[in-house]
């Protein structure tokens, strides 16, 4: 049993493929990055290397995946306990893992590994995961109505993804080419009340089956108005269909609102993810 890192994505691919893609709505995430790391190459997500690992069992089989692209957290998946472990030990002793500064993992397994990292450490984010039980309008029916994004709606989409990012913290600015990446398949809406927009929401390509909606944004001005739902809404009907048959999406657990709109359009829990942070 063993973890074995690496920078060769069609290493990680051939190794850990199989497991990534057996758990869809687990590793929803890690199939996005890797969909744009091949896509867009090794510096979809900034200019330092990606790298990748995985967990090989006592029966030989990959049963865990992780990877990361600086300066994003490491991203880890699904784990055995074991793999847990093995991974805080990896922490201090593996190369590849020296620069990591933050944690993104399940919330037993990111306790777990805050616990053995030897270093002091804080909760800086908690995100929930949901998936789509059964779509349901939302009521009230906002005013306006949804329309797929073109190449025209481009400075918008930067001016308010850049706007998402700060507000929740992300790091690196808007990617031009990740927004043209989803106008090419119709993979953002807005919503448009009086001739012009003012909410968007976004999903990511079909993947497995599975396809996860973000980013949702309306300008501070005009929240309250029920626009997030709407467009919500109707960018989870987009990613239907698109082919989805799981429907996913993240929401930050600091904003009882955005969770509770999600969930009464039908949106039901998963599980919790939370990002530890090195001090």
């Amino acid at each position: 049993m063993t973890w074995t890192f690496t920078h060769d994505l069609a290493a990680f691919r051939a190794a850990a493929g199989p497991a990534v893609a057996a758990e869809p709505v687990y590793h929803t995430s890690l199939l996005t990055v890797l969909d744009a790391l091949e896509r867009r190459g090794p510096d979809a997500y900034g200019s330092a290397e990606p790298f990748f690992g995985w967990w090989t069992g006592a029966g030989g089989d990959v049963t865990g995946v992780l990877l990361c692209t600086p300066p994003y957290p490491l991203l880890i998946g699904a784990l055995p306990e074991v793999a847990v472990r093995e991974l805080g030990a990896a922490l201090a002793a593996e190369p590849l893992l020296a620069g990591v500064g933050t944690l993104d993992a399940r919330r037993r397994d990111a306790e777990a590994l805050a616990s053995a990292w030897g270093r002091p450490t804080e909760v800086t984010g908690e995100n929930r995961l949901y998936r789509l039980a059964g779509l349901r309008s939302p009521d009230p029916v906002p005013a306006g109505r949804a329309r797929t994004a073109t190449e025209a709606d481009l400075p918008l989409l930067l001016d308010w993804s850049g706007a998402f990012k700060r507000e929740t913290g992300q790091p690196g600015g808007p990617s031009e080419a990740s927004l043209r990446d989803r106008l090419s398949y119709g993979g953002v809406l807005l919503w448009e009340h009086a001739g012009r927009p003012v909410s968007m929401a976004g999903f990511f390509r079909v993947i497995g089956a599975a396809s996860r909606v973000g980013p949702v944004y309306t300008p501070p001005e005009l929240r309250g108005r029920g626009y997030a739902a709407g467009v919500t809404h109707a960018v989870s009907e987009a990613a239907y269909a698109a082919g989805a048959s799981e429907v996913l999406l993240f929401t930050d657990l600091a904003n009882p609102t955005s969770n509770g709109v999600y969930q009464r359009l039908g949106y039901a829990p998963v599980e919790d993810r939370v990002q530890v942070a090195a001090l």
